[in-house]
């Protein structure tokens, strides 16, 4: 099968979102408000590859590119799980801004079938506007008692709501090269967390991504065809779970593309204010969205929220 061509990614964005603010720096060394019942594990410090030697998708970014020097740090083994992030609801009645706005999106097969409202969004057809979707309720009202596992990563939260929660848990979202440098779990420049072997839709089923034709029929040859528990899979040489499939994870840092292409300056500047998101999700196939990689990236807004995006957070001094 031929690379995909730099098609639109699966992340649909709000219009006219609201710009987030300039994050500030944490310079304390808080004890993570979860500390017993939140895994992390520890990260080497050291100089992080940032990209890959062998970019697939053209104008996203995959290019090698410079970071400097990384301290030691720790990160959770997994996403952020509804449990956990329940609890901060209950602690902090926080309210997230896809329970502000009213609204998600939902990926057509999924939208529950007495809801009858569900516009299209235009440019991404399989995904659809609902009423009433939030993190509790994925796919809109109704879908809570099918769709909401607590073992399962949060979904349905904007940038804003993960920086929330990592603020209150003591931590933050991890930077891009912090993210890579922990997926690739000490194998270098290698595109999956597990070395160099390709999943395809039979076989070599590492981790919860689309297997058959998307956005028509997903096979479920991993066992999943939404979300899967955020403790699944095999973990990498750190110990972490799904760095790539199962959910996009939100990343600190701003969208940048240090390709010089026309075509890629034009797509940043389209993407003005977007924040990072790594590592894939359920809803990506080679034939379309082959991000499940851990050099590929994408951005959207940071108001938006969708089934397949969560966070985890990493602990820093």
């Amino acid at each position: 099968m031929t690379p995909p061509s730099n098609k639109k990614c699966c992340a649909p964005a709000r219009p006219a979102s609201r710009l987030p603010p300039v994050g500030r720096e944490r310079t304390d060394c808080q004890q993570p408000a979860l500390a017993s019942e939140m895994e992390t594990a520890a990260i080497p410090g050291g100089h992080p590859i940032l990209g890959t030697a062998t970019p697939r998708i053209p104008h996203d970014g995959e290019e090698l590119r410079r970071s400097g020097p990384l301290k030691p740090f720790q990160i959770g083994t997994t996403t952020v799980t509804n449990a956990e992030f329940a609890r901060f609801v209950d602690a902090t009645s926080y309210v997230t801004e896809a329970e502000e706005f009213g609204w998600s999106f939902v990926f057509w097969s999924d939208v529950p079938p007495h809801v009858t409202d569900a516009p299209m969004v235009p440019g991404v057809e399989w995904w659809r506007r609902v009423d009433g979707a939030n993190w509790r309720d994925i796919n809109g009202p109704g879908s809570r008692e099918s769709a909401w596992k607590p073992d399962h990563p949060v979904v349905q939260v904007s940038w804003r709501d993960a920086n929330a929660f990592a603020d209150w848990s003591g931590g933050r979202l991890p930077s891009e090269a912090q993210w890579e440098h922990a997926a690739r779990g000490g194998l270098g420049d290698v595109p999956y967390p597990w070395g160099k072997t390709e999943p395809t839709d039979e076989d070599n089923l590492f981790c919860n991504i689309w297997q058959g034709t998307f956005p028509k029929h997903n096979t479920e040859a991993d066992g999943f065809l939404t979300t899967s528990p955020a403790r699944s899979f095999a973990e990498n040489g750190y110990g972490l779970f799904n760095m790539v499939g199962n959910v996009w994870e939100w990343t600190r840092d701003p969208h940048t593309n240090p390709s010089l292409t026309k075509a890629a300056r034009e797509r940043a500047k389209a993407m003005r204010g977007y924040r990072i998101l790594k590592g894939g999700s359920f809803l990506c196939h080679r034939s379309y969205c082959w991000r499940y990689r851990i050099a590929a990236r994408t951005a959207t807004s940071p108001d938006s929220a969708t089934p397949h995006t969560g966070f985890r957070v990493v602990f820093e001094c």
